[in-house]
């Protein structure tokens, strides 16, 4: 009995000394390991770590399996992709796909030749071939559909002086690309006020679709786009890439292993500072009326009219723009995030990938209510969505708040928190859990010392082994977030190249994707209560019996 004591007792030294290990010797160890096993600091299987895992293993367990599992890939036919839409999204859609302009290609070799550490272009290379061919691409704006077809022959992921194959055909509308007989999926990259429109035109055709979120622009498309999936049985992936994020997979099990007590409050946010976190992008050189399909751009007319009736029959004649939409407007074209009259403003932009990232992790639903205020508070450019949004979500038969906030004049840090009675999870492209210093879960280990209540006691970072390059502060926003590359078995991967790798693969097996049509709904009408409330002033219900949304 004596000697057993004496090494229980060397034990608690140890467990001590792990505990005060330097944070900077913690983070050298953290990047260097694809999955962390289970607790604290210890992810490297040292005597110290084996202690550790012994004392808490009965309140803490987890799985030491990789978060993202990769199936082989099918070695069935090769899929023919039709392309809507080349600006910005389009373009990294494209690259997901293994396809990327030659003078991206340039700018990768340049970046690495002048720092070795920068990996893009050697990620790009790695990437898996998907096996797709791009057949026919449609831009309205001549440029992008040019560039549109010049990337789709880049078939070698070659720079400016590469050798190319047969460039796609370009489309003048999304209509005759989708009626096209070599087509046989359509990736949507367009304008939020067209989602809706060509995913529902596309499956009708017989098209499976990936398409950008939000899937909707309004509320009663919504319903039309659920029943033309459901009715034709293609395969529908949302944009949603965040699903493919390691640190979300991982969270979802933790959740679902009760490891924080019941969660009663979420927190998420967005924080951007720029005018180009603020859409306000750069107006392309060539751009004109003579280049530029306006008539095209300004939007469906049963959308439009979907819109305008919603509008004016709540008297937010503010919000309708007839004159500003049949004008020609480069700003328009360009920014069109910046207007109802085309987009779905920071709740279906910016908070859907929150909600998503949300919902997949505690499988939340369409939330009860929402509440929604805001405004146009810096950005004081002719906008009409706001540019500082606060909704607050309520799931009473779950106990339980989600509150979204989002400034696009402040860059500070705020992470997706989920807070539970004995323990709270921040989650972005690492995952961390503190505990609670009033949890009855972990009561007994902090009171030992062996769990801290002041910092983290486990931390989950995907693989990494050096730092990420990043190259702008909307893209570091959403490198934080998961949302542009995660870690299997240690390797780098595009989040987006997962995301339509998937697709592609639930076409070939007859598969349902992660974010499926049942899954897109549930966001759509989510982002749809919390512009409404903002909109309204009210707070929005949703009527589970009827699927509506009603008002307060």
């Amino acid at each position: 009995m004596e000697k057993e004591n004496i090494n229980k007792t060397k034990d608690q030294q140890e467990v001590k000394k792990t505990s005060a290990i330097g944070r900077r010797d913690v983070i050298k160890t953290l990047v260097t390991v694809p999955v962390l096993g289970a607790v604290a600091y210890g992810l490297v299987k040292t005597r110290k770590v084996a202690i550790l895992d012994r004392d808490i293993s009965d309140v803490f367990k987890l799985s030491d399996k990789n978060a993202v599992f990769l199936e082989p890939m099918a070695n069935g036919k090769q899929i023919r992709l039709g392309l809507v839409g080349f600006g910005i999204r389009g373009k990294q859609l494209m690259r997901a796909l293994g396809f990327a302009e030659p003078s991206y290609i340039d700018t990768l070799i340049e970046a690495k030749k002048k720092n070795p550490d920068d990996t893009r272009y050697d990620a790009f290379l790695e990437q898996d071939d998907l096996n797709v061919v791009i057949t026919g691409v449609c831009d309205i704006f001549d440029k992008y559909s040019e560039a549109a077809q010049l990337t789709g022959s880049n078939i070698h992921r070659e720079g400016t002086n590469g050798k190319f194959g047969p460039a796609p055909k370009r489309y003048k509308t999304y209509q005759e690309l989708i009626a096209a007989d070599d087509v046989d999926a359509i990736v949507i990259a367009a304008p939020d006020h067209w989602h809706g429109t060509i995913t529902a035109a596309a499956a009708k055709a017989g098209k499976h679709v990936y398409c950008e979120k939000p899937m909707t622009w309004t509320v009663p498309e919504t319903y039309m786009v659920r029943q033309a999936i459901k009715d034709t049985g293609v395969v529908f992936q949302l944009g949603h890439q965040g699903r493919q994020t390691a640190s979300y997979q991982k969270a979802e099990e933790i959740i679902s292993n009760g490891l924080l007590g019941n969660v009663n409050l979420i927190q998420v946010c967005t924080n951007r500072n720029n005018p180009n976190g603020a859409w306000v992008y750069p107006i392309i050189e060539g751009s004109n009326p003579q280049t530029i399909d306006w008539k095209q751009f300004e939007g469906d007319p049963e959308r439009i009219r979907e819109y305008n009736d919603y509008m004016l029959s709540n008297k937010l004649e503010k919000y309708v723009g007839p004159d500003e939409r049949s004008k020609f407007s480069l700003e328009r074209f360009f920014r069109w995030r910046c207007w109802w009259d085309y987009s779905t403003g920071l709740s279906g932009d910016l908070l859907t990938h929150e909600y998503d990232a949300a919902n997949q992790i505690m499988h939340l639903g369409i939330p009860h209510s929402a509440t929604s205020s805001g405004g146009v508070y810096f950005f004081k450019d002719g906008r009409t969505v706001p540019d500082v949004l606060q909704t607050t979500f309520e799931w009473p038969d779950r106990n339980m708040t989600m509150l979204y906030s989002a400034t696009l004049a402040s860059s500070r840090n705020r992470g997706k928190v989920f807070m539970g009675h004995d323990a709270s999870m921040e989650v972005a492209d690492i995952l961390s859990i503190t505990a609670d210093r009033e949890s009855e879960r972990y009561a007994e280990k902090i009171k030992q010392g062996i769990i801290p209540t002041d910092k983290p006691f486990f931390t989950y970072v995907p693989g990494q082994s050096k730092v990420d390059a990043v190259t702008s502060a909307t893209e570091l926003y959403f490198a934080q977030r998961g949302l542009l590359y995660t870690y299997v078995n240690g390797k780098r991967y595009d989040t987006t190249h997962l995301h339509m790798r998937e697709w592609l693969e639930c076409i070939r097996q007859g598969k349902t994707p992660s974010c499926n049509i049942d899954q897109a709904f549930e966001e759509a009408m989510t982002a749809h209560m919390g512009t409404r409330a903002y909109l309204e002033g009210r707070t929005m219900y949703w009527d589970k019996d009827k699927e509506q949304i009603t008002r307060g």
